[in-house]
């Protein structure tokens, strides 16, 4: 996240072990002017040549660089918008050395098994990141790794890892994980009964700890905590820093009721209001930082969830237009479109306006901004939202012309609730996994 042949091991440990090198002195010819202050004599200690790349760790005979390091911390930086201390940084560099020894173990012990990832499968995920981060083709996000100091085969390592890793799971761990139809329709039972009451969709950064390096794993949590509440991001942080199996996706737990988790992660949550962050939490095994993401009524509906027929009426302004230019423009067509009584008129008043239309059908309620839904929650079928928008995007404002509201919520089936305890089971078996992995490696740091 280097298939390397193990036997080759012992060769590389050589090349990475210490030896004394006899003092260099090179005085044979005279020091041309340069116009730096040089001795005639100069003594070189060691032989340090700039053009190589260093290990920082070697794992089972494959090498870990500081470029490997530095690339992939080029990543995180720019996740967090460039806005992490130095001394943050050394620590974080710290945790990407741990992440990318972790990948390596990863991609051979899936090796060990005969599990390969093809260029073809990496290049297709790698495809669909760089549109996920708005970059539309896999050139562009080349150039955008490059630009910000990481590079396409940092990201093409990554996806290597977690693909390899997820294909070995399946085929060692997942065929002998069993969940019992009793255990399910129990858990059925207990979503009926709890009907009404609040679930909670949350993040989670998980650090393991021990009665020996709990201080230092809880003030790791808090640093961490620190970082995010100025403007760090919970999902990259999550992805780097969470010794969950959740990490791959940024720490999203999904939907979860409060006897689902941890008596102290479920008094936290419950406390909780959306996009609100708290920690660090003691939990089994370590500690947990929670970001709430939303919460909602257990098979009860959602407002949020109805589904709006909308009409979009836009206006743009000629580059470089004034505010005094656009106001009289921008006063009528505030006044035009709150007289309009139903979508039937609107084409009509938006030609008047030399307006565009764009007709939105099936809008999720609750996938608009926060603003935009408390006014359209309480708008009136077939009339206008407030213009909204500025000079330079253009002013828009959406006539409501049809809602459906939203329908009593539904239990997940059987076959859901199956899949999610099968992976919990796996998540767990995946963590004991790699951590024998760890303990049985071969790791020689520089």
């Amino acid at each position: 996240m280097k298939f390397t042949n193990l036997l080759g091991m012992s060769a590389a440990l050589s090349l990475l072990a210490p030896t004394a090198l006899p003092a260099q002195t090179v005085n044979e010819t005279p020091v041309p002017n340069v116009g730096l202050d040089m001795p005639d004599g100069l003594t070189l200690f060691g032989n340090d040549d700039p053009n190589v790349r260093r290990a920082t760790a070697v794992v089972n005979g494959s090498i870990i660089t500081g470029t490997d390091v530095d690339q992939r911390m080029a990543l995180i930086v720019a996740a967090n918008g460039g806005n992490i201390p130095d001394a943050e940084k050394q620590r974080l560099r710290l945790q990407v050395l741990r992440n990318l020894i972790d990948e390596t173990l990863q991609i051979q012990e899936a090796a060990a098994n005969d599990i390969s990832i093809s260029a073809d499968e990496i290049g297709q995920t790698y495809a669909r990141v760089a549109q996920q981060n708005g970059q539309g083709s896999a050139a562009a996000f080349d150039q955008y790794l490059r630009s910000i100091g990481s590079a396409p085969a940092s990201l093409h390592r990554q996806i290597q890892a977690e693909l390899a890793w997820s294909r070995l799971l399946r085929r060692n761990i997942s065929p002998f994980i069993n969940v019992s139809d009793d255990e399910v329709q129990s858990i059925i039972d207990r979503l009926n009964e709890s009907k009404g009451t609040t679930e909670y969709r949350l993040g989670e950064i998980y650090l393991a700890a021990t009665p020996e390096n709990e201080a230092q794993v809880v003030a790791q949590a808090r640093n961490i905590v620190k970082q995010i509440s100025e403007g760090g991001s919970f999902v990259a942080y999550a992805r780097q820093f969470s010794e969950a199996s959740t990490a791959a996706v940024g720490g999203d737990l999904g939907w979860v009721r409060p006897a689902q988790l941890p008596t102290s992660l479920a008094e936290a949550a419950q406390q909780m209001q959306p996009n609100q962050l708290v920690g660090p939490i003691q939990s089994p095994g370590g500690v947990s930082i929670l970001y709430l993401i939303d919460k909602r009524q257990i098979l009860t509906a959602d407002p949020r969830d109805a589904q709006l027929s909308l009409k979009q009426i836009s206006i743009k302004f000629p580059a470089n237009a004034s505010q005094a230019a656009a106001q009289p423009i921008l006063d009528r067509f505030a006044q035009e479109t709150q007289d309009i009584r139903g979508c039937g008129n609107a084409d009509d008043i938006a030609a008047t306006l030399n307006a565009d239309v764009v007709n939105r059908d099936g809008v999720r309620l609750g996938d608009l901004p926060g603003p935009l839904q408390e006014v359209m929650a309480k708008l009136e079928i077939g009339r206008s939202t407030p213009p909204y928008g500025s000079l330079e995007e253009g002013v828009r404002v959406f006539v409501l012309c049809g809602r459906d509201d939203a329908q009593v919520g539904n239990a997940p089936s059987f076959d859901q609730i199956q899949s999610r305890l099968e992976e919990d089971r796996v998540s767990r078996r995946a963590q004991i996994y790699l951590r024998d992995l760890r303990r049985d490696a071969i790791i020689d740091y520089n």
